[in-house]
């Protein structure tokens, strides 16, 4: 093609992109903002983004503008905090205009997270790395933390111009803080540009088709260790592309909404210190484990460092641990089992037993209730097992373990104030504030600590800080303003549940209901989510659970078609609203080893719904059951 002609195409694409971006921002559905969680039923996670962008395309060339065709797109990924339809389109766009393929443009609500994923691709295959700036480097990236605690090998550059950045064997990252964070200055020496803007977070741009390796690894780190750009961010972004000028803000009230926050969470959790807020739950999971790493590191230097994992716990926490593991020498993982015919306690004592012996430092994760069988160990016995003083192989005291605690399940339980139950021993406390912290709302997740873990914090912060994954100021106001009515949303979800399931075992009590007992309940273990494992049929071991899977998928299948405004095939907890179904195996367990997964129905109910409806259904069910 002739320059002038190519010129001429290019021009006239980006008119075209421009044109369907202005309609789009002035029709963008409800759902793209404010859900936290996507519809499973049309979701390939296998074609996750691809598959959104390519029908997106087909509307862009045919023009074709009706918000309803919007809404029909395929969900683009499982987690909003992963990726979602708004932040899919502002990177399309952004290649679009640039001639390149969208994969290779990521966003970020983090600053500094997109260099993490760099640094860290680069570790593994022993890459050099330089990173190069203009101006100053983001307050937050705390180098020697990078070097020492994260063992990331890069050099620092300080340039006056984009064309400064020389060809380099190695990966050249440029970091460019700028108000129109759509903008790119591409220079071929360069391999990854990172636009920042403090109140959005970031762009990356993988530059050039040599770097293509990297894609995959660089969106697992934005799926694991912090979220995409927020929907409202991406919006305001897109708004700036469209119009091609500097963002723009609404004014904030994040200082009062923080102290609302840190107010309620204090009077939630029975606890004393001000607690952390992340933009996920991973992203607080993430720091609590730098941050312990970091500790273990200054006071038991040279130490081995064991992270207690249960086997079929979500499978964000068991991938994040073996991810950070991966990175660094003396972080290994330790499988803990702790549902069924494994009891929580016991496997933790005799990992115990034997972490004590190698003089380790042992840090153990563990769900309560766990996921997805819904069960609550003995916590008089647990208490009495995480006390225990222990002895090394040379007959010194063992170093106590800290025990991280999920509770995201069950956030109004009081387990690390004082006089509770965990409140003598290390502990640490985090949920999802996605789901009933928010009701849905948003994202954030959050931790608190026991007095015996105030010193501990302190790291925990840094780290927060470091991968700039701090609460966004609409993550704050969100949950300043769903805090309040929590404690009443479960109680209301959990009498729901508790109706739901006793129906179900009158009516089929054939099938096993993985749900806490009424003792539980009145102890304030009032989760809104249980597990379903349905009666099956077959001669072999094989054809019943094959049978089993089918009949899980038919009975998710009738509910969300019958009830479609209330029910629906999804991985949320802890909503406003409505009905939620998902079989573990494939979605919450989606990187558990398979011998460890559940092909079981995972059900979750808010406070406000037809229950009476759902009982009809669940009866229609039955009724058709073989």
């Amino acid at each position: 093609m002739h320059t002038f002609a190519f010129i001429r195409t290019k021009v006239m694409q980006e008119k075209k992109t421009l044109d369907y971006l202005k309609y789009v921002l002035g029709n963008v559905p409800a759902d793209w903002l404010n859900l936290t969680t996507h519809r499973l039923d049309i979701y390939d996670e296998q074609l996750a983004k691809v598959q959104f962008l390519e029908k997106f395309e087909t509307l862009v060339e045919k023009n074709f503008r009706s918000t309803s065709a919007l809404l029909e797109l395929p969900t683009a990924f499982d987690y909003i905090r992963l990726g979602h339809p708004l932040s899919c389109v502002l990177e399309w766009a952004i290649a679009v205009t640039n001639n390149h393929s969208a994969d290779h443009v990521i966003s970020f609500s983090s600053m500094t997270t997109p260099v993490l994923a760099v640094l860290r691709k680069n570790l593994l295959i022993q890459q050099k790395t330089q990173i190069h700036y203009i101006g100053k480097l983001p307050a937050c990236l705390d180098t020697d933390a990078l070097r020492n605690v994260y063992g990331y090998n890069f050099s620092l550059n300080k340039i006056e111009s984009v064309d400064d950045v020389q060809s380099f064997t190695g990966s050249n990252v440029l970091i460019l803080d700028k108000q129109k964070i759509h903008s790119f200055d591409l220079n071929d020496n360069v391999d990854f540009i990172i636009n920042i803007q403090a109140q959005l977070g970031s762009i990356l741009f993988v530059n050039g088709k040599k770097n293509a390796e990297y894609i995959s690894e660089i969106q697992h780190v934005r799926r694991r260790e912090t979220i995409a750009m927020t929907p409202a961010n991406t919006l305001i972004a897109l708004e700036s592309f469209v119009a091609n000028t500097p963002v723009k803000f609404k004014p904030s009230k994040v200082a009062e909404n923080k102290a609302i926050v840190l107010q309620n969470l204090k009077e939630i959790t029975g606890t004393n210190s001000n607690a952390l807020v992340g933009s996920s739950g991973l992203s607080i999971q993430y720091a609590i484990m730098m941050g312990l790493i970091n500790h273990s590191i200054d006071h038991h230097p040279g130490k081995d460092i064991k992270f207690i994992v249960p086997t079929n716990c979500y499978g964000g926490t068991n991938d994040q641990a073996r991810r950070v593991a991966a990175c660094i020498d003396l972080v290994e993982v330790v499988d803990l089992a702790v549902d069924g015919e494994h009891d929580m306690v016991s496997s933790l004592e005799k990992v115990l037993k034997d972490l004590a012996r190698e003089d380790a430092v042992p840090y153990i994760i563990a769900e309560i209730p766990t996921n997805p069988r819904v069960e609550v160990p003995n916590l008089q016995n647990l208490l009495a097992v995480l006390s225990a003083e222990r002895t090394t192989a040379a007959g010194t005291t063992a170093i106590d373990p800290v025990f991280i605690l999920d509770q995201t399940f069950c956030p109004n339980i009081h387990f690390l104030g004082e006089g509770e139950i965990l409140s003598t021993v290390r502990a640490i406390s985090y949920s999802s504030g996605s789901k009933f912290p928010s009701g849905g709302k948003v994202t954030a997740g959050y931790c608190v600590a026991n007095n015996k873990c105030d010193d501990l914090m302190e790291n925990i912060e840094r780290h927060l800080s470091l991968c700039d994954n701090e609460a966004t100021d609409l993550q704050y106001e969100v949950l300043a303003h769903q805090l309040p009515s929590m404690l009443q949303r479960i109680k209301d979800a959990y009498v729901n549940t508790r109706s739901f399931v006793n129906y179900i075992q009158e009516l089929l009590p054939a099938s096993k209901i993985n749900f806490v007992s009424e003792a539980l309940a009145k102890d304030g273990f009032t989760p809104s989510v249980f597990s379903l494992d349905l009666p099956t049929k077959g001669n072999t071991a094989a054809e019943k659970e094959t049978y089993k899977r089918a009949l899980n998928l038919k009975l998710i299948n009738l509910m969300i078609s019958e009830i479609p405004d209330q029910s629906k095939y999804c991985v949320s907890y802890g909503q406003l609203k409505g009905c939620y179904w998902t079989i573990p195996a494939t979605s919450t367990q989606g990187t558990t080893k398979e011998g460890d997964k559940d092909y079981i129905v995972r059900a979750s109910l808010s406070p406000d719904l037809d229950l009476k409806l759902h009982k009809q259904v669940f009866a229609k069910f039955v009724s058709e059951i073989e």
